[in-house]
């Protein structure tokens, strides 16, 4: 059928699930939109989702309302003026919410490619919590795009699992990043020093990950275990720096859940069973990642305080993404045989301005990583290992990474704080 008959079947009061990243269904989404004067109080749940999310504009507060779960450019504002709700949540206990019935679902809205001569489709670049959701959802429609990759791994569903069908054929959106830049470079070849031969990665998106991919050129046999990775794994898996020859788990595997990235990763990824793609609540199970050896989990932050707390979901009390795998990962790699969890991030923002190793996160800043958690964080002046540390010792560490702009009055808090004797602080810097 069409998208807009398809669409007839959400009721008011439902509860709709949007699958996410590259793999959103936007002529779905659009028809939903479109029934906006139809139906009152249904919830829109999702993480990052590519396009536009007009449900979340002021005109159909009544209609629609958003809950977030990790939170894309497209629902910021929304969140921000209170139309829309953000859950904290790790990634790995989504779909839990569905099998316990915490989180109820009604409808999935989701995109596939054609089915086979078997009758499964396959979710392509985008398997998340789609899969679960749609074992506990009362109805699920699925926009049927030719230009959808199969993919390996757990990706499929059968159409006799399936309410109705809309069949497209459109580009999928993609996600590009810019190149990164040259500060960004410093931080990834500090990054990259600490990645032994062998080790297992745990990928992101944007500047600092596209980085430490482009300074691994020198590595041998690493692998990929991850909830995502972006067009940056392709040369090295051509050039068989990423082979996962020595991985401990799957083997000759890269693990994944989702991509974001071009049309050149979606070819790259189309029928290649290099690529194993798994629901969340795998890939990002603290358990199932400290099995493999040598895990390097990569995360970023959006302030470190002295203490090294790590604020990665908020700018003060106003919601920025989610707690997304930061953790998940960082206490998978800490239990990893030779694991090597790291908080990588510029030691400014706003163009050199503000400090990102604060004495204090923002007031009402959220917590992603604790500071028991934390072993390395890693800017462009350096590495910091903090794991096991005193208070004394981490504001030591932290103060010698962040920008030397700043370094003073850091250090003057510290004293201050009694975390340092102002005699030990000077010693620092001499």
């Amino acid at each position: 059928m069409d998208a807009r008959q398809s669409l007839e079947s959400v009721c008011s009061g439902d509860r709709v699930w949007i699958q996410s990243g590259c793999g959103t269904p936007t002529v779905l989404v659009e028809a939903l939109v479109e029934r906006a004067p139809d139906v009152l109080d249904v919830e829109i749940v999702h993480m990052k989702t590519l396009g536009n999310a007009d449900y979340t504009r002021p005109e159909y507060a009544g209609h629609f309302r958003h809950r977030g779960l990790f939170l894309g450019e497209n629902v910021r504002e929304a969140i921000a003026q209170g139309r829309a709700d953000y859950t904290p949540i790790f990634l790995s206990e989504i779909e839990r919410l569905f099998e316990d019935g915490a989180m109820p679902l009604d409808v999935v809205l989701m995109q596939v490619s054609p089915p086979d001569e078997h009758g499964f489709v396959s979710l392509g670049t985008t398997v998340d919590c789609t899969l679960t959701a749609a074992r506990f959802a009362r109805l699920v429609i699925a926009e049927v795009n030719d230009q959808v990759p199969r993919t390996h791994g757990e990706t499929t569903i059968h159409v006799s699992h399936i309410s109705s069908l809309v069949e497209t054929s459109r580009p999928l959106l993609e996600f590009v990043v810019e190149p990164y830049t040259e500060l960004q470079r410093r931080v990834g070849e500090n990054v990259a020093s600490l990645i032994p031969d062998g080790a297992t990665l745990q990928t992101g998106i944007g500047g600092i990950p596209d980085a430490v991919l482009g300074s691994l050129g020198d590595k041998r046999d690493l692998g990929i275990h991850t909830e995502m990775c972006s067009d940056g794994v392709i040369d090295l898996m051509e050039s068989g720096v990423l082979n996962g020859e020595r991985k401990s788990l799957h083997r000759g595997k890269a693990v994944l859940s989702f991509v974001l990235g071009s049309k050149r990763l979606f070819e790259f990824i189309r029928e290649n069973p290099s690529f194993e793609f798994r629901s969340l609540s795998y890939t990002n199970d603290p358990f199932v990642v400290a099995q493999n050896d040598r895990m390097v989990a990569i995360n970023s932050a959006i302030q470190v305080d002295l203490t090294g707390q790590v604020c990665a979901d908020s700018i003060g009390t106003t919601p920025y993404s989610g707690f997304g795998g930061q953790l998940d990962f960082i206490r998978g790699a800490a239990r990893s045989k030779g694991g090597v969890p790291i908080i990588a991030l510029p030691s400014t923002a706003v163009r050199g301005t503000v400090s990102r190793i604060v004495p204090v996160l923002e007031p009402g800043a959220g917590v992603v990583t604790s500071r028991a958690d934390v072993h390395y964080v890693v800017t462009e002046h350096g590495i910091a290992y903090l794991h096991g540390k005193s208070l004394r010792e981490r504001a030591e560490a932290l103060i010698a990474v962040a920008h030397p702009r700043f370094q003073q009055e850091l250090e003057d808090f510290a004293v201050r704080a009694h975390y340092l004797e102002r005699r030990t602080a000077a010693a620092v810097f001499v």
